[in-house]
């Protein structure tokens, strides 16, 4: 029997009404397993409307009611850790070690949202002049939405929503409809954590809820990871409509190889970040620029390495990588492969055309490699979003780092190498929002911000972190003067002694 997800609005599931709804698959066998509710204008008012009504209490609540709440919820989190891993499992496809991964990384921010208490202290001047003080404060926005992709159904929304509630905001989320479950499971722990009804609610849907949470007169910001085309869209809208915005877009991540290198730990990162997921992640590495005589060397051993990945369904403990999202999104990364010869590749490993024994209909592809990538192939210049790994070539440090500065994405980076000097020269000079020396996906921990550059970033504030905190909060300055006690009118006691 079909599973049916519905929308979470005002603390308790809600059946969807517009009458329109999405299929679910389970990528690993191809067959829909459950149905979404797809939400129209009006289920996605309803949301808002719980949500501001939530927020004329919630935003002046106490700072220990809401972290109160946030260290039930995350509790709770860490106790059903592998009942959500299976959510993911059974409608992203990610292996179960993997959805694991994703719920502990999650929990960095609502780690850092406990903490809020110190993050949210002001500032205070005393005596700019005669008795006037001034102290700077923060405080939230009001209805805050969150838009987030496929790839990392729990992680992503748990990079928004704790710290936006812990600042006092009320939260709208709108998950990716082919993986949606996660999303309802989140929202039933915080109701059991005791978060009052309206401050978290979550509405499915598709183009029509989005456009309509950019245009609500009553969504005061609006938080998205996506590709680079919908985050530009998403900005370009929802500035308009005068709302702030954070919009993370898309990546091609390069990593650059020097030939001091070892080898063998740059092909083990090589492979760990380019296939982990089936490549379906932003900070994915999916360029590797190799320096120098090196090359072949490097391109063999992550070839070693690509054969040995057991692919198979995500809930078989021996599996390393698991299918994709969608046959669609299958079938469109297999057509870079299938091209990439016409362009000049070298067409290493081919994973085109892989299935699994006794799950032939789901969305199978094995692991692609290709060499000798010119810049101007597809292969090189798109976002893939899957697990086909492009090797460049350049003779000098400064013919790769000008090659990878080239690039409209500015996502992530790395650099592997032993020389401390040029690890230094690298970090400074290129031109990505993250970083890894000898580190391949270098994902900032919680209480730092994550965000890229260039066409990886739509907006003045990088995710979680002190940039989080800014984002879901206003500055407001107060500038106070007290008439001194002394110089209160005549017969007025104030209680202060006489004698000095």
């Amino acid at each position: 029997m079909t599973k049916t997800v519905n929308h979470w609005i005002g603390g308790k599931s809600v059946e969807g009404t517009s009458g329109n709804w999405g299929p679910v698959t389970d990528p690993a066998t191809g067959a829909v397993t459950t149905q979404v509710a797809l939400a129209s204008v009006d289920e996605v008012d309803a949301a808002v409307a719980a949500a501001k009504a939530a927020f004329a209490t919630w935003g002046t609540s106490s700072l220990a009611q809401r972290t109160t709440i946030l260290f039930r919820f995350r509790a709770l989190l860490d106790a059903n850790r592998d009942a959500i891993a299976e959510l993911i499992v059974a409608e992203h496809g990610k292996v179960h070690s993997d959805a694991l991964g994703e719920v502990a990384r999650g929990l960095e921010i609502v780690d850092l949202a406990c903490g809020i208490t110190t993050q949210l202290k002001g500032e205070l001047s005393t005596q700019v002049s005669n008795r006037v003080d001034v102290a700077a404060i923060r405080q939230p926005v009001g209805v805050v939405a969150g838009i987030t992709p496929f790839n990392f159904p729990a992680m992503v929304p748990m990079w928004m929503f704790p710290l936006a509630i812990a600042c006092g905001n009320t939260f709208v989320l709108k998950p990716s409809e082919k993986d949606p479950s996660p999303s309802l499971k989140i929202a039933e722990l915080l109701a059991e954590a005791g978060l009052p009804d309206g401050v978290f609610n979550v509405v499915h849907g598709d183009k029509v809820a989005v456009d309509r949470l950019l245009e609500h007169p009553d969504v005061s910001a609006i938080s998205f990871v996506g590709s680079t085309p919908i985050a530009r869209h998403i900005h370009t809208t929802a500035s308009a409509n005068g709302k702030r915005v954070q919009a993370l877009g898309g990546a091609k991540n390069h990593m650059l190889v020097l030939p001091d290198a070892d080898l063998d730990a740059a092909a083990d990162a090589a492979v760990s970040a380019a296939y982990g997921s089936a490549g379906e992640r932003c900070m994915a590495i999916s360029a590797v620029v190799a320096v120098g005589a090196i090359g072949d060397e490097l391109v063999q051993k992550i070839r070693e390495r690509a054969e040995k990945i057991k692919i198979g369904p995500g809930n078989d403990p021996t599996s390393e990588m698991g299918p994709l999202i969608t046959a669609v999104h299958r079938d469109k990364v297999a057509s870079y492969v299938h091209g990439a010869a016409d362009e000049g590749c070298e067409v290493v490993l081919d994973g085109t055309g892989y299935t699994v024994d006794g799950h032939e209909n789901g969305h199978w592809i094995g692991l692609s490699l290709l060499d000798h990538v010119p810049t101007t192939a597809k292969a090189y210049q798109d976002e893939i979003f899957g697990p086909v790994l492009c090797v460049l070539r350049a003779e000098t440090y400064e013919e790769g780092l000008a090659l990878i500065n080239a690039s409209p994405f500015g996502n992530g980076t790395a650099i592997f190498t032993r020389d401390g000097g040029a690890a230094r020269r690298f970090q400074l000079e290129v031109q990505a929002g993250m970083v890894g020396v000898n580190v391949p996906i270098p994902v900032p921990v919680g209480y730092h911000s994550f965000g890229g550059w260039k066409d990886s970033l739509f907006g003045d504030h990088h995710i979680y972190g002190n940039d989080g905190v800014h984002f879901y909060t206003r500055g407001k300055v107060v500038t106070t003067r007290w008439p001194d006690p002394s110089e209160a009118p005549a017969g007025v006691d104030l209680g202060f002694p006489r004698n000095h």
